[in-house]
């Protein structure tokens, strides 16, 4: 069975990637501090249809333990056949008011955690000469969103991460791609008030907001053996939002 490590795999998109990679017969390694509830629930519900979901506790924003950490999900799952890095912080907030300890963490959270899970993670792939890569950024990292400028910084340098690496991993057999959802109904989408979200789902050429399970298939599909030639690319998936 190939191991696939999802990082914020607690909840929202992450836990519907995690959900769904499971169903498609791969043991799932969920990343977050702690267990949600939800999470609790679905590896319940997993294990009782024989799937293999599992939870790994991890402080994705203390970069000096990432090693550590996949030293020891190694250790306990063994090979690591993929790597979906989903977990990052959406705090929005206009740039002169922001703080400079606050983007300082967005940096590290979206940015530098990923690349080093990726450093660490993808030698399992070299060594085996297969595997499969995957980063979530979004939409804004396309077309920028008042108030979201640092967190629109962060999702864009993953992309640019994602088409550089894909070139240096691709002779290995390893593929490397984005996904870039737009506003998706999750707890990040919740602060919005209801006018908003209208004017966000309006302007889409499907009119609705995207939801969590349609990023979990595209996921799905970059992972999966129909896309061993699909790399160094940005799957947007936003219900038309940017068409």
């Amino acid at each position: 069975m190939r191991n696939i490590v999802v990082t914020g795999g607690s909840r929202g998109i992450g836990l519907a990637i995690a959900r769904r990679l499971t169903v498609s017969g791969y043991r799932v390694v969920t990343v977050a501090r702690r267990e949600s509830e939800a999470l609790v629930n679905a590896i319940s519900n997993s294990a009782k249809r024989g799937e293999a979901l599992h939870f790994h506790s991890g402080d994705l924003d203390d970069l000096s333990t990432l090693h550590t950490l996949v030293n020891d999900i190694r250790g306990t799952y063994g090979p690591i056949y993929g790597l979906v890095n989903n977990a990052a912080s959406g705090t929005a907030g206009m740039l002169s008011n922001m703080s400079e300890a606050e983007m300082a963490r967005l940096v590290r959270l979206n940015i530098l955690s990923p690349m080093i899970l990726t450093k660490y993670l993808s030698r399992s792939m070299m060594t085996r000469r297969e595997g499969r890569i995957v980063n979530v950024s979004s939409i804004v990292g396309l077309t920028g969103y008042r108030g979201l400028s640092v967190y629109s910084a962060t999702k864009a340098a993953l992309l640019g991460f994602t088409r550089s690496l894909a070139r240096e991993l691709g002779p290995l057999g390893i593929t490397v791609n984005a996904v870039a959802p737009g506003f998706v109904d999750t707890d990040m989408t919740q602060g919005m008030g209801d006018d908003e979200r209208e004017r966000i789902a309006h302007r889409s050429a499907l009119r609705r907001m995207t939801r969590a399970e349609d990023i979990a298939s595209a996921v799905d599909f970059l992972v999966g053996d129909g896309a061993c030639n699909v790399t160094g690319t940005v799957m947007v998936v936003d219900a038309g939002n940017t068409a």
